[in-house]
């Protein structure tokens, strides 16, 4: 099965352009889809609602949406109705499977003076795929402090290696006449991390490498597909808006990390540099 994540920066490109289209079509094929910076009414795409764009472009796909906050940019009342117009800005998992359970991870976040600080989150969705039941997260961290990209990284790991005793969203289903969902050890988490491999903040989510053996398997750790897989150096994921024709510029920020057990079945690693829909690119891995 064939997974991708894509940072879509809310649908515009480096060229300026809002052009959802060219977003679906880079990621069409996939299994299973993370995306993040997915908005409604987010007045820098003239208040698309891209939620239901995407899912109107991929109609073959179960999806969720997990936003982060809501904030008012222009309720009003129109004929005695109250109409609700709120910014909402999240994350997205679309699967080829459904999605049994799914919720929504805010994160730790800190009051910021001077530049704006959203709440960041992480939709955690459990499907049954060809390989078993497998938790996916689409994550997108902090982009301006390690502090708080650390605390989150911290907040995330411990949810996504506790699930099997907390439960996830739900547990106890069998009291209301339903299946049980199965309390899946296997977990993918992708999306933009907003970190460079080697600082305190990868190194929580991976653990440190050994002086002679290198980086070890542990269940306590999530392994970083791209890293273990490809041969050389990953490649950038995050093109510098300012400098994009300077690729000394670029960054590896964005990852798919997987939960030690399904690190074998993980058969490759690609960034699809041809994608012109946003700042990013999209990352995929293949596993089997």
């Amino acid at each position: 099965m064939k997974c991708v994540s894509y940072n879509i920066q809310y649908g515009v490109g480096l060229d300026g352009r809002y052009d959802i289209g060219r977003i679906t079509d880079a990621v069409r094929g996939a299994d299973v889809i993370a995306l993040q910076e997915v908005s409604c009414n987010n007045p820098k795409n003239q208040g698309r609602d891209m939620v239901e764009e995407i899912r109107a472009a991929l109609p073959g796909y179960f999806s969720v949406y997990g936003p982060n906050f809501e904030a008012d940019v222009g309720s009003h009342v129109n004929d005695g109705q109250a109409v609700n117009v709120m910014f909402q800005f999240g994350n997205m998992v679309l699967s080829r499977s459904p999605i049994r359970l799914s919720r929504n991870l805010l994160l730790p976040r800190t009051r910021t003076y001077g530049h704006t600080n959203y709440q960041r989150g992480a939709i955690e969705a459990l499907i049954d795929t060809p390989l078993g039941p497998i938790r996916f997260y689409s994550t997108h961290l902090d982009h301006r402090s390690p502090e708080e990209r650390l605390a989150q990284i911290r907040f995330l790991r411990e949810r996504m290696l506790n699930y099997p005793l907390e439960g996830g969203a739900l547990s106890g289903l069998s009291e209301m006449g339903f299946p049980e969902p199965p309390h899946a050890e296997a977990f993918v988490a992708m999306g933009d991390f907003n970190m460079l491999a080697g600082t305190p903040e990868y190194l929580e989510m991976t653990g440190r490498p050994d002086h002679e053996f290198g980086m070890p398997l542990l269940a306590t750790h999530p392994a970083d597909a791209a890293a273990r897989v490809w041969e050389g150096e990953p490649a950038t994921t995050w093109v510098d808006p300012k400098r994009p024709q300077d690729e000394s510029r670029w960054k590896r920020i964005d990852y798919a990390f997987v939960s030690a057990g399904l690190m074998a079945g993980v058969r490759r690693s690609w960034v699809d540099a041809a994608a012109t829909g946003s700042d990013h690119l999209p990352l995929w891995i293949e596993m089997e």
